[in-house]
């Protein structure tokens, strides 16, 4: 599915200043200890209600019981939902979730910044679940309906499995929770076992466009992607998100170049692949001319859910495909 400058921009925004309350996903309360800490070695536990858990705003949120009735306003967050075996609890999700299938077929309630209000309300939820993008005045005014609202913050790779553990103590998934984070954990070891000897002057140098002139820098998901692949992201003198700066990226003469795939510019109609291509002086760089460019799966690179280590392994197949198999 393409996504457009417009869709793009107004996400990565609300996630920059997100950015600025925090950088780490919250436990849920009421517990003697949290769910995070070394979930994934310990026996399965079940969830005891009424449960108050703290989100990623710093807000308490109580739970009576097990949530059957939950929207989704964030394609990451319904595939969480959708992995700790939640298909059947799920009642709505946002205009672009679009995995699994079976996400397609549940009803909409809008975008991911700003949801239609009246369409979750006719759900009659018991949880709703907003992720990064959603708007704090939306939040708000849902909560000051009576729902209760979860928002998620994650921004590190701790910070997505802390939040699929979070999210399956909510909602008495524990287990399964601590299943999928063990296979995260299993994939992100694969990965760091295999590019452990790359030696600090033979790290390639990666530079990241997921948009249409934005790259990120330290501070968030997709540039720890690029490190735990053993490599140096160009823009990593940078926080958050930013707008590339053409001159820099030449400047920098990366080894490897990655782009979401999928990407057009709604006002040109352009790829993103060959916009970078015939930037003017780029093809001077030696990614372009040694044709290290690659595409990756733009959903799973950018969502902040179970399939991100996926996204870590294509990432490091991509910059070291001698090591990472």
């Amino acid at each position: 599915m393409k996504r457009s400058l417009r869709f793009m921009i107004p996400l990565l925004v609300a996630a920059s200043l997100a950015g600025c309350a925090g950088n780490s996903q919250p436990a849920p309360g009421g517990q003697t200890s949290a769910p995070q800490e070394n979930a994934a070695e310990q026996p399965a536990k079940q969830t005891t209600y009424p449960l108050t858990v703290t989100d990623a705003t710093g807000k308490e949120v109580t739970f009576a019981k097990a949530p059957e009735r939950i929207v989704s306003t964030s394609p990451a967050e319904t595939e969480i939902l959708f992995a700790l075996g939640l298909a059947d609890r799920i009642v709505a999700v946002s205009d672009y979730d679009d995995y699994p299938d079976a996400a397609k077929a549940k009803p909409k309630v809008g975008g991911v910044v700003k949801p239609n209000e009246e369409a979750i309300l006719a759900q009659t939820p018991d949880m709703v679940i907003g992720g990064i993008s959603m708007e704090k005045p939306v939040a708000d005014k849902l909560k000051s309906l009576g729902m209760p609202v979860y928002i998620t913050h994650p921004t590190k790779m701790d910070d997505i499995l802390n939040n699929i553990l979070a999210m399956g103590v909510i909602t008495n998934k524990q287990e399964q929770a601590q299943k999928v984070v063990a296979q995260m954990k299993k994939d992100i070891a694969y990965v760091q076992e295999a590019v452990k000897n790359v030696k600090p002057e033979e790290k390639k140098k990666v530079y990241l466009e997921f948009s249409p002139g934005w790259t990120v820098g330290k501070g968030e998901f997709m540039d720890e992607l690029i490190t735990l692949a053993g490599a140096t992201n160009i823009a990593s003198d940078t926080e958050g998100w930013n707008p590339i700066s053409e001159e820099k990226i030449l400047q920098n003469d990366p080894d490897v170049i990655l782009y979401a795939s999928g990407i057009t510019d709604e006002k040109t109609g352009v790829k993103l692949e060959d916009m970078i291509a015939n930037r003017n002086g780029w093809d001077k760089m030696k990614a372009i001319r040694e044709k290290q460019i690659f595409g990756m799966d733009q959903n799973i690179l950018s969502r902040p859910g179970p399939r991100i280590t996926q996204g870590l392994i294509e990432v490091a197949k991509a910059i070291y495909p001698d090591l990472v198999k």
